[in-house]
């Protein structure tokens, strides 16, 4: 009996000190949040990818990509540097925001903990595609429309979020669908005046202005096409093992969520409104897959912002410690999994 009782509290250490350590606030977390993702995402740079652009990629990643093709035989792992250093970059800007939104109970690292964790379960999201790349633009956009509230320079702001919209699209098309953020988050944060929904549409169109300059300009009017979007269902065939990874993260989110409402009467009015835009980005970002002309799992890494969010609260809420560290755990083993062994 003593001696499975010590089995028990050293497994028990073992498994919340991770949990455990990104619980706290500490400056030292930010290199340890590095080493936790270079740890998981190992695989991407044993087995580094070639990116490949779909047919709704926007001009921008198809002109990166062409310049970086040098590189695709000689050194492919570039693709892997980069697509880590956004991830990185993401995961820290969104628990800062998180934490200086006071989402949750008090500041922590979970979130970008969270973020980390899930982008290293499908190998997928972890390719330098174009809805990896806008992740960084729907974060900083997301980071200005939660603080809208009290805004005395509003306008400034509104215009300076339409203009990353629109130049998001010139990455990826499809992600014209968070417009819907914008007009839906000024309803949530702001009384309504008209003139800053004109700002806010003037932003957005603004990226655009000045492309149409550049290609009439340069006399490429009649040989420029329009991505546009196409609406289709979208279909991917995935091991078990991601489904299986697609129904842990689904459970952690419903716990999660759960506990969000729970507590929602405790946290502040600016609080509040920050977890209904994180609501709102889910909801769109749902959306955009179905706006696709191919059909690939990358496009479903949008979904990985207000997920994260939700999987912190689930790690930081459950007093039984049982359930967030199975959860953690599982999702660490499936990653390697699929890191190593399904590709």
């Amino acid at each position: 009996m003593p001696i499975f009782a010590a089995q028990h509290s050293f497994l028990s250490f073992k498994s919340s000190f991770v949990i455990g350590t990104f619980k706290a606030n500490n400056p030292y977390n930010n290199f340890l949040l590095f080493v936790y993702g270079f740890v998981l995402k190992l695989p991407m740079f044993l087995h580094p990818k070639v990116p490949i652009p779909q047919k709704l990629d926007g001009f921008l990643y198809k002109a990166m990509l062409q310049w970086f093709s040098g590189w695709n035989i000689s050194f492919p792992i570039i693709y892997s540097i980069i697509a880590f250093a956004l991830l990185y970059i993401q995961a820290i800007s969104f628990n800062k925001l998180a934490n200086a939104q006071r989402m949750l109970p008090k500041p922590t690292y979970l979130v970008g903990m969270s973020y980390l964790l899930i982008t290293s379960v499908f190998p997928d999201w972890q390719v330098l595609s174009a809805p990896l790349i806008i992740n960084t633009f729907l974060i900083w956009i997301l980071s200005r429309l939660c603080n809208l509230y009290n805004n005395q320079q509003a306008k400034t702001s509104l215009f300076n979020i339409g203009m990353m919209t629109g130049l998001a699209t010139f990455f990826y098309f499809p992600s014209i669908a968070f417009a819907l953020l914008i007009i839906v988050g000024l309803i949530i944060t702001r009384p309504f005046k008209l003139p800053e929904w004109i700002i806010a549409f003037l932003g957005i169109l603004c990226p655009y202005y000045f492309l149409g300059a550049w290609v009439f300009l340069t006399d490429r009017w009649q040989g420029y096409k329009f991505p546009g979007v196409a609406i289709t269902v979208p279909s991917f065939h995935e091991s078990t093992w991601a489904y299986t990874a697609i129904i842990f993260i689904l459970l952690a989110m419903i716990v999660g969520s759960i506990f969000v409402q729970n507590n929602m009467r405790r946290l502040l009015v600016q609080s509040r409104k920050s977890w209904s835009l994180i609501y709102l980005y889910l909801l769109v970002a749902l959306l955009v897959p179905f706006l696709n002309a191919s059909h690939s799992f990358s496009y479903w890494i949008l979904t990985a912002v207000p997920v994260a969010a939700l999987l912190a609260a689930a790690f930081l809420f459950p007093e039984r410690k049982w359930f967030p560290q199975g959860i953690h755990w599982g999702m660490v083993l499936l990653s390697v999994v699929m890191g190593y062994f399904i590709r």
